[in-house]
């Protein structure tokens, strides 16, 4: 085991839930890495809708695995790219030097450390901004539609939520595997999903998707407030609605609740899930990042000290694509 015991690092931290006043940024103990884990200086990170679940510990599920009266992690942060400053003793992939991007607990400081398996080395010429707006969001959109979903070339797929951090990802991923694709976004993210990709852009603000006389094979539902069963209505017989775990500015966990009671009595799929953060779906995403088929979107950059308004903008739930914090 490598040891830091002793050298502090700025972090944004919290020792209760709440809203954004909780967060504070403060000099902390650095952490020290097992065996199979690395030391990542971070140079940069990205927030997602997860972080402020954390932060406001809602909905509940969120606190029953994570502190029932405070985060038992009180670092926040996820998505992360930096170099890699020391490595444990089990670890053979990685050694100082290297840059790597993938998920770690407490992203949104100078230093975390990382699982040798939810990190990769960052393709030459990806830059750090880059590399850390992936992670969570790549992989969410690439397991929905891919693993959900089911995917295949030649059919029509709807992105509800086409302009936030994942559905500009699922928008390319879904072109990606040949779909014919329909984003659904406000009136003014209409020309940015057009320009990732999509066939096709319903403004939900002028038209209601439910009274579309098209058929999609696959719906993945990453906002709005319509329910699963009217959603129904526009999916083909034997359709897969795919729901993500964390919709919007709210929990979405009324429609995931919904779509799972009534999968038994339909044969249209209803799916959720939450993302499986690995490597092997990071060197997919790290391989379409190196041809130019996956272009992340990104909206601002914050610095580490203002982590705190990195999330209030995103739990605001109008980005467009993904939010950045550099941090060195």
């Amino acid at each position: 085991m490598t040891t830091t015991q002793g050298t502090k690092m700025r972090a944004l931290v919290q020792d209760k839930y709440g809203s954004t006043d909780v967060l504070q940024m403060a000099d902390i103990a650095m952490p020290e890495i097992k065996d199979e884990q690395v030391l990542i200086r971070v140079r940069a990170a990205s927030v997602n809708p997860l972080d402020w679940h954390i932060m406001r510990g809602s909905p509940f599920f969120i606190r029953l695995m994570g502190g029932i009266r405070r985060p038992k992690q009180p670092t926040r942060g996820v998505d992360l790219a930096g170099v890699v400053e020391a490595v444990g003793s089990k670890v053979t992939q990685f050694e100082p030097g290297d840059r790597v991007f993938g998920t770690a607990p407490g992203a949104l400081a100078e230093y975390a450390a990382a699982s040798q398996d939810r990190i990769i080395r960052i393709p030459d010429g990806v830059e750090f901004d880059v590399a850390a707006s992936l992670p969570v969001a790549g992989i969410t959109a690439l397991q929905g539609l891919r693993d959900l979903g089911q995917i295949k070339p030649g059919q029509k797929v709807l992105v509800i939520g086409a302009s936030g951090g994942v559905g500009t990802f699922a928008v390319q991923l879904a072109k990606h595997f040949g779909a014919e694709v329909t984003g659904v976004c406000s009136t003014r993210n209409a020309d940015l999903v057009r320009s990732i990709g999509a066939d096709h852009v319903v403004d939900y603000s002028s038209t209601d998707i439910l009274e579309s006389a098209e058929r999609y094979d696959v719906v993945f539902q990453l906002a709005g407030t319509t329910s699963p069963l009217k959603l129904r209505r526009i999916l083909t017989e034997t359709g897969a609605l795919v729901l993500s775990s964390g919709m919007g500015r709210f929990s979405g966990i009324d429609r995931i609740v919904k779509a799972l009671a009534a999968r038994p009595f339909v044969k249209q799929r209803m799916l959720t899930w939450v993302a499986n953060e690995n490597a092997t779906d990071l060197q997919v995403l790290a391989g379409l990042l190196e041809s130019g088929e996956l272009r992340p979107v990104i909206d601002r950059h914050y610095p580490l000290d203002e982590s705190a308004e990195a999330l209030h903008y995103v739990e605001e739930g109008h980005t467009r694509g993904k939010v950045v914090v550099t941090v060195s």
